[in-house]
This record gives C-alpha cells, structure tokens and sequence, in this order.
C-alpha cells in the first residue's frame, strides 16, 4: 500500500527516544523528509546521520519545549530548509513519577508549558500552512494514564488528558481544511521510559526490575511489552494520505491493556 508520504514533511518531537525514533525511521522508508527534535541534541544527531545515510532529507534540532522562544526560529528554519511542514508528531518527554496530591505549583506549571502549551503552541505555528495547503496530519502521542490513570504518574495523567480534549476540539475545527487531528495512546511499550518507569517502582517496593516487568506483562493479554516499531507503524498510518477519514480519534497501541471500551 502507497501512504502517499513520498515527499511530505514531517517535524518529528522526541526523536532522540524510543517511540520517536521509530517512528522518524518508519515515516523516512516511506519517503518522507524530516525534521528531527529533541532535547538531547547528541541523540537526535546521530538518529540524523542514519537517516541521511539511507538518502533521506533531514533538519535536525536541539530543541527544549520548555522554551516558547525557541518555535518560531526552529520551524522558520524547518521550512526554509525542507518547506512548509505536513505532519507534525506531538511526542513529549513526561515528568517523573509524582503523586497527584502535594506537588508545588511551580512544579505544575514547568510540566504544564513543556508538555501542554509547547504542544499547542508549535500546532497554532503550523497549522496555517496545512489549512492553506489542504493538508496535515497532527498526530499527538499520548499515554494509557488518559483513560486509565497510573498510579504514582500523577501530574502526567493530569497533563495528558487535557491534550486529548484539546486534540478533539481541534479536529472539528480544521477537518473541513484537510487536516486531521488524532491520538495515539502506547500502553507498555518497551522504551527507556518505560524501563525508567519499572525502575522507580522496583526501588520503591524493594523489588528487582525483572519482577516488576514480569509482573507488568502480566496484565497485557498479549502477555508482552509492545516494541516500538509496532507503536510507530499504527503513528505512520495515521499520518498518511491513506487515514484522511479519520480524525479525533483515539488510538490504542496497547496490546488490551486498557480495560475500559
């Protein structure tokens, strides 16, 4: 199947990860050029320099979403290099395991406008172009904590959600344009995150990190972690020309693990 990405832009945020890793090297074999981002510039170069060697055109930025400063010069740039930008892959670092209850303000606030208003922010930038072009593909990457929350991910699950609501709200108001507005939640995904994740609960209860991943795949009926490819291959369709019907929706990449419907 064409997914028509021969030649489209992408700006691609957390590429320096696991999810936005694969999914730049998923959205390149299918022939998109790209701009790669994140806060770990080392990473996101290297990542850069693999892909160049296979023949794709690529940007790459150190890029901290914490820094509303920083949009308009980075995606100035994207565009004078690669043109104006098709799909834009929301992918956020989280905050730390936190509970929900006593956390200073201050602390809210940096989550909030690394996570939430940077995300807006960079989609508000962009979304001009996409209309203008009557195309784009604004595909936020999420977290299970939306629909089930996590313990002890307190200020993630709460951040999270509001950008789920948002991407809804959105996705009504720009359909008629050719843009479509979609997220895709991961469930247990292996990913450094994740291991992160298993880590800090494996030190709080006094437990090794391979019975907490035990434990944890227990719970998924696939009875595994998901590999990040898997995760990547759902974000790539839904950035295509092939997923132009569908939009404000929420995806699982979950393996069920999320109990509700």
């Amino acid at each position: 199947m064409d997914l028509g990405l021969h030649g489209k832009t992408a700006l691609v945020f957390g590429a320096g990860g696991g999810l936005g890793g694969a999914i730049a090297r998923s959205l390149a074999q299918e022939g998109a050029q790209l701009a790669l981002a994140d806060i770990n510039g080392e990473a996101v170069e290297q990542l850069g320099e693999e892909l160049r060697q296979a023949g794709t055109k690529v940007v790459c930025l150190e890029w901290d979403l914490g820094d509303l400063s920083l949009i308009d010069t980075h995606i100035t740039h994207i565009e004078q290099e690669l043109g104006g930008i098709d799909i834009l892959l929301n992918n956020t670092g989280g905050p730390p395991p936190t509970s929900a209850a006593g956390q200073d303000a201050t602390t809210w606030m940096k989550y909030f406008q690394s996570m939430v208003v940077s995300v807006i922010a960079v989609t508000d930038r962009v979304l001009p172009g996409m209309r203008d072009r009557g195309f784009g593909r604004i595909v936020t990457s999420s977290s299970s904590g939306v629909l089930a929350p996590i313990p002890n991910l307190g200020i993630s699950n709460t951040l999270r959600a509001s950008l789920m609501t948002w991407s809804k709200t959105l996705a009504r108001e720009v359909a008629k344009d050719g843009v479509t507005c979609n997220l895709i939640i991961p469930g247990r995904v292996a990913t450094a995150r994740v291991r992160f994740l298993d880590e800090q609960r494996a030190q709080r209860e006094n437990r090794s990190v391979a019975q907490i991943a035990a434990e944890s795949a227990a719970t998924i009926p696939m009875q595994r972690y998901g590999e990040p490819q898997e995760f990547a291959d759902v974000a790539t369709f839904i950035a295509s020309e092939r997923a132009s019907y569908i939009t404000g929706s929420v995806i699982r990449v979950d393996g069920g693990l999320i109990a509700g419907v």
